[in-house]
């Protein structure tokens, strides 16, 4: 506990990192949810390929009042790449736990106040308090440094934004709620063949198929805008995004990592998958062009118009849906 500097995974830096082309600025959807973005990078970073495991974007549904906040299931991290993450039990100060698994070569993933994140420059940076996911991965406590997987990329804080980060100010509060960590193990890491890699994950891809939604739910989110467009036609922008970001936002981003999947099977042995790849990017795509419109809706105080959009959407979702039937049902043999 005695070491100033601590790497989990000696090397990174954020002046010269090289973000995934997943988070490339010509994607639809630079980042995608925060969740799956520290995962994005962090599988790059171990030089594996994280193409292999969006199988779970397949389920994507409208809840009722959100889509799916999509996360890689931890079973095929462990199954595709030899990752192993486990919930953290925070009973003493965070910044003691990281200290100890970061030095042990251990990532911690975790809850924290977008306030003080400065690679959100512009948005919650230092203007208001949000809840996000970092993954931690570097540390300097008695410089104050922290590097950490964020959204689109790796980044780095320090100073006043690592003492309040950390809560090091003040004295302890009682009523505080330590915030929901885990730690990722890499010590048993696997670096699959390509053609392994691909074989896992399209029998994942598989089982994650079999739990589609029963029914369209484009559909049911369509009917849900119709009830809600009057409340969002009056209300501020800033609950415009709150709301876009739980919907419009987590379908258009699972679609296009759907998308990207399916391109990706398809080029490792499966090229009856490219047709619904380009159904769901149109879903991407029409999911873009809705949050904008809406934005500008809610702006000049007009009801938003998107039954075209939707329309887009159900179609696309139906297709794309039967085109992944009809590639996965067996061809009879021949008499």
């Amino acid at each position: 506990m005695a070491m100033t500097r601590i790497d989990a995974w000696p090397g990174l830096r954020a002046e010269n990192y090289d973000r995934h082309a997943l988070h490339d600025h010509d994607c639809l959807w630079p980042e995608k949810n925060c969740y799956t973005d520290v995962w994005i990078e962090l599988v790059h970073t171990l030089g594996c390929d994280p193409m292999a495991m969006f199988a779970f974007t397949h389920t994507a549904d409208f809840e009722g009042d959100q889509w799916t906040f999509f996360k890689p299931v931890h079973t095929e991290l462990r199954d595709l790449y030899g990752i192993d993450v486990q919930e953290l039990t925070v009973w003493r100060p965070l910044l003691e736990h990281a200290q100890e698994y970061l030095s042990a070569g251990k990532f911690i993933c975790c809850e924290v106040d977008a306030f003080y994140l400065p690679d959100t420059v512009g948005t919650d940076y230092r203007n208001q308090h949000s809840k996000t996911t970092i993954l931690m991965a570097r540390m300097d406590v008695k410089n104050r440094q922290l590097g950490y997987f964020h959204n689109a990329g790796y980044f780095e804080l320090s100073g006043d934004d690592f003492t309040h980060l950390f809560r090091m100010t003040g004295a302890p509060d009682a009523s505080y709620l330590p915030p929901y960590a885990e730690f990722v193990r890499v010590d048993r890491l696997l670096r699959q063949s390509p053609s392994e890699l691909a074989k896992r994950s399209y029998a994942m891809f598989q089982r994650h198929f079999k739990n589609r939604p029963r029914t369209n739910p484009f559909s049911r989110f369509g009917e849900r805008l119709i009830h809600d467009r009057e409340q969002l036609r009056t209300s501020s922008l800033v609950r415009y995004h709150a709301w876009a970001f739980a919907s419009i936002r987590q379908a258009g981003a699972a679609f296009e990592l759907a998308a990207a999947h399916l391109r990706w099977l398809s080029d490792g042995g499966h090229p009856d998958l490219i047709d619904a790849a380009e159904c769901f990017d149109s879903i991407s795509a029409a999911n873009k062009t809705l949050i904008l419109k809406g934005a500008r809706a809610v702006n000049s105080g007009k009801p938003l118009e998107a039954a075209e959009l939707l329309a887009i959407m159900e179609q696309a979702w139906e297709s794309g849906m039967a085109h992944i039937q009809k590639s996965l049902t067996p061809v009879p043999a021949l008499a």
